[in-house]
């Protein structure tokens, strides 16, 4: 399992997190032909070198043109406005991949409740500022592109030094953190901080909250690249970078099992579990529930028929989610289901060290997902989208795709 640990010893933003990722690796130019996918207008992206009291680090910057701002009176605040509507659309037909879109998608809605919570409006109503403008997006899409492209399984990071002091934003002057920072920060663990100012911003607490499933001192793992980051300001005490280790999960190493008993090798991790009993809704709004609580970033969403009391039957409609999602994904149950209550439990799982591979094919390279147990390969599955891309091109069926990729595989790794 590909694993990348975010060590915030100085916070995050969004141009620090894409900086520490360019520095592990990424490509700025796919960067920016990915980002040129949004068709959207009015910026340049660039990288430079930089030294932030003698830590060397990458700089990642988002040149916006002068005909895409307002003018206010504070230059912090001279972003464009958008609505959370016109930045969905944008990126829902854009040519980015679903993964990027969804996830995308998932880190503006997780800001958008936020400041809608904060400013007890609807979400439709949510009119960004700092996170509207054109540099803010870039951030977000740029790093849901960067982690795609590192083929990165798992997010951890450190606790968060969040700063203090005050910070002049879109709707007045706040205490730090910002209120949108703090509200998407819930059962995040913080540190004191030494340093004055914003370490947090809006940006880089959404891309944490959306991708990041642990917080705490860096796992075992065994380390392959290690990035910096750099943000815009030089702090007093602390060099103003984000480090990013990049690795693999040590699953050779002995871990705690279950019963007590030490396992060799094998994967564990916890999700949640949230159920609710459905008898009268209308079934077509099923379809719509999955897509919603999938978008927003359940790790799966089924349905199963029950007999309820009275003799009714119904539906038991389950979601799995990371435990940091919990109240988001009850949230949208309550919101658009017919349900009056949610039960909510933890269940442990066992499985697979996965990753994606991709295969030599006589229709070119297709993407496999390999299943590891004891870090031996037990299990090889071609990814259908993967195929059906191929078998467009080759204008063959997909399970004939499917066949040579699986053939392929099982020949070579």
């Amino acid at each position: 399992m590909k694993l990348l640990y975010l060590d915030c010893f100085a916070g995050i933003s969004g141009d620090m997190f894409l900086g520490a990722l360019l520095d592990l690796g990424v490509s700025e130019n796919a960067l920016r032909a990915e980002l040129a996918k949004l068709k959207l207008p009015g910026y340049t992206i660039s990288t430079r070198r930089v030294v932030k009291q003698n830590i060397s680090a990458t700089k990642f910057d988002c040149i916006v043109a002068e005909h895409a701002v307002h003018h206010p009176p504070s230059p912090r605040l001279r972003r464009a406005s958008r609505g959370y509507k016109e930045i969905a659309a944008m990126i829902e037909k854009s040519a980015l991949t679903k993964n990027v879109k969804r996830r995308a998608l998932s880190v503006f809605k997780r800001l958008g409740m936020a400041e809608a919570k904060i400013h007890g409006v609807p979400l439709e109503k949510i009119h960004f500022h700092e996170i509207g403008a054109v540099d803010s997006i870039v951030d977000i899409v740029g790093a849901c592109v960067a982690l795609e492209t590192l083929g990165v399984d798992e997010v951890q990071a450190s606790p968060l030094r969040l700063g203090s002091g005050f910070v002049e934003t879109a709707h007045g002057r706040f205490p730090i953190p910002a209120p949108a920072t703090l509200e998407l920060l819930k059962g995040v663990p913080t540190q004191l901080s030494i340093e004055s100012g914003e370490l947090v911003t809006p940006t880089g607490a959404a891309i944490l909250a959306e991708f990041c499933a642990k917080f705490g001192p860096m796992p075992a793992m065994s380390i392959e690249k290690i990035g910096y980051g750099a943000g815009s300001r030089d702090l007093d005490k602390t060099p103003n970078v984000l480090r990013a280790v990049l690795g693999r999960a040590a699953s050779a190493l002995l871990r705690q099992g279950y019963g007590g008993q030490a396992s060799m090798g094998k994967e564990h991790d916890t999700v949640a579990i949230i159920e609710t009993n459905i008898d009268d809704m209308n079934p077509q709004l099923f379809g719509d529930v999955m897509e919603r609580l999938l978008t927003a970033g359940a790790l799966d969403v089924f349905m199963t028929p029950v007999q309820m009391k009275k003799n009714r039957p119904g539906t038991l409609l389950t979601v799995l989610c990371e435990r940091n999602d919990v109240d988001r994904m009850a949230e949208l149950l309550l919101t658009h289901t017919t349900s009056f209550g949610v039960r909510v439990h933890e269940a442990q799982r066992r499985k697979l060290a996965r990753e994606i591979v991709k295969v030599k094919t006589k229709f070119g390279p297709i993407e496999v997902k390999i299943g590891r147990l004891a870090g031996k390969i037990v299990s090889r599955s071609p990814e259908h989208e993967s195929c059906k891309r191929a078998a467009d091109k080759a204008g063959v069926a997909v399970k004939e795709v499917y066949s040579e990729a699986a053939r392929v595989a099982e020949e070579t790794l």
